[in-house]
């Protein structure tokens, strides 16, 4: 079956940036919404925060400037990907409200989606156990518990992780990035 896509013009491509606390579900609807853009035939990128901080940003720890130089990275190279007409998906926590606009409002099409569940239902989910350590004091600047997370005050998409399913959250996405059948 061919599906007609409505999207950017041919050559200009867009960064979505997924944005939340660990454990709120970046990833994941990163993850799924990249899958469902392949199928589709659309050019698309996932960069994911934890992989990017082990192969373009190790050694960075986990101060506010280390955060920032990371989210700055990340921009880079989502920008340069959708310059050449990729959908980029960026999933970070990136904690802080300036340096998300910062990097966002340099970006391409940029579209930044709050993924938010409550502090309660990430510890739920963490299967590390990393909440419970930071929580305890065993584990510094950890976002969320002894660093800030600033959510967004007013992102294009607010995706609450708790309350829908992954594929409610992709049909959301795929609305609001205007990638209709």
């Amino acid at each position: 079956m061919t599906t007609t896509l409505s999207r950017p013009e041919v050559g200009t491509g867009r960064v979505v940036w997924f944005t939340g606390l660990s454990g709120a579900g970046k990833s994941t609807l990163a993850s799924a919404l990249h899958a469902e853009l392949v199928s589709r035939g659309v050019a698309a990128e996932l960069l994911d925060g934890d992989a990017v901080r082990e192969n373009l940003s190790k050694g960075l720890g986990f101060t506010r400037v280390d955060r920032d130089t990371n989210v700055r990275r990340i921009a880079f190279v989502a920008g340069l990907l959708a310059k050449h007409g990729v959908t980029v998906l960026v999933s970070a926590i990136s904690p802080y409200a300036d340096t998300r606009r910062e990097v966002l409002s340099g970006l391409p099409n940029p579209t930044e989606v709050f993924v938010d569940a409550p502090l309660e239902v990430v510890t739920e989910r963490d299967v590390k156990g990393l909440y419970l350590r930071a929580l305890a004091g065993e584990i510094k600047h950890f976002t969320g518990v002894s660093d800030p997370y600033e959510a967004p005050e007013n992102p294009d998409l607010h995706l609450r992780t708790d309350q829908i399913s992954v594929e409610e959250g992709v049909t959301r996405l795929l609305t609001h990035l205007e990638y209709t059948a």
